[in-house]
Formats: structure tokens, sequence, C-alpha cells
């Protein structure tokens, strides 16, 4: 089953820009995408790497080679690794990270350890992503209202 956000609303239908369920995947199997790369794919292809699962160590595997021979295919150019984190920040429910709360703290917003706790592991990648300075971070207040934590 696939779940965008209501922040991402304005593009999901094109599939235009990388939603964060396919972000979160790309960081799952360690592979940076450029949105230059993911806007030489079909939108059958887009679709499929936002259904495809990439949660076990196989389907991580497969998505993986899936995505480098898109790439291959569309671009002529190799993918860029990226580390896994073997216990990433999303996933640990008890720390709200340093960044998220920096950026929740522009806006007068204290997070606490069980409002982040309650978040499912999607939303906190999502916060997370939309809270680093070298992203656009509009969305991030958006998110916060989404989620239920203001």
């Amino acid at each position: 089953m696939t779940h965008f956000f209501d922040f991402e609303a304005d593009f999901v239908d094109s599939l235009r820009c990388i939603p964060m369920q396919v972000r979160l995947k790309l960081d799952t199997c360690g592979i940076k995408l450029k949105l230059n790369q993911w806007n030489q794919f079909s939108q059958e292809e887009r679709q499929t790497l936002v259904e495809r699962p990439c949660n076990t160590e196989e389907t991580v595997q497969q998505y993986r080679e899936f995505l480098r021979q898109l790439v291959q295919q569309h671009t002529g150019e190799s993918v860029t690794d990226l580390p896994v984190e073997e216990n990433p920040p999303w996933m640990d429910d008890q720390n709200v990270p340093d960044s998220v709360s920096s950026k929740a703290q522009e806006f007068g917003i204290a997070i606490t350890s069980q409002q982040w706790g309650n978040l499912l592991p999607v939303q906190r990648f999502a916060l997370i992503k939309l809270s680093r300075s070298s992203h656009e971070n509009k969305n991030f207040l958006p998110a916060l209202k989404e989620f239920h934590v203001i």
C-alpha cells in the first residue's frame, strides 16, 4: 500500500518530485538518486518505485538492483552509493534528533520524546529530511500539523 503525505499533494499526481516513501527506500538501500535522474523515468517506472517493497534484506537488494538498472538505462550513469545506517535515527523512537528539535524551535515548538515516539518511522524520517539545512523546509510546519505534533 502506498501512502503519500498531505504536504506532498502538489506533486504526487505527476510524481515530478521524489516522494518521502521513495526517499526512505533510497536511504534504506543506500542509493542517492538525483531529481534529474528520477525525471528521466516513465510515470509507470516512478509508480513502480513507489509501490515496490524495500523492507527485508531480499527486497532491499532487489529494489537496489532495479533502481541501478533504471538509472543506467535512462541516463547511462551509474548510481551513487550511500552508506546505509545500521541504526537510522528515524527508527529511534526515544530521541528527537537535534536537527528536528532546532527546526521546530524556529517555530516556537518543542517536540517531546513522547510525541516523537508516537510517530511512525516514515513520519520521523520525513521530519528529519525536512529539517535538514540543505533541504527546502517549507513543508516542515505542514508536516508537524499533519502528524498532529502541533
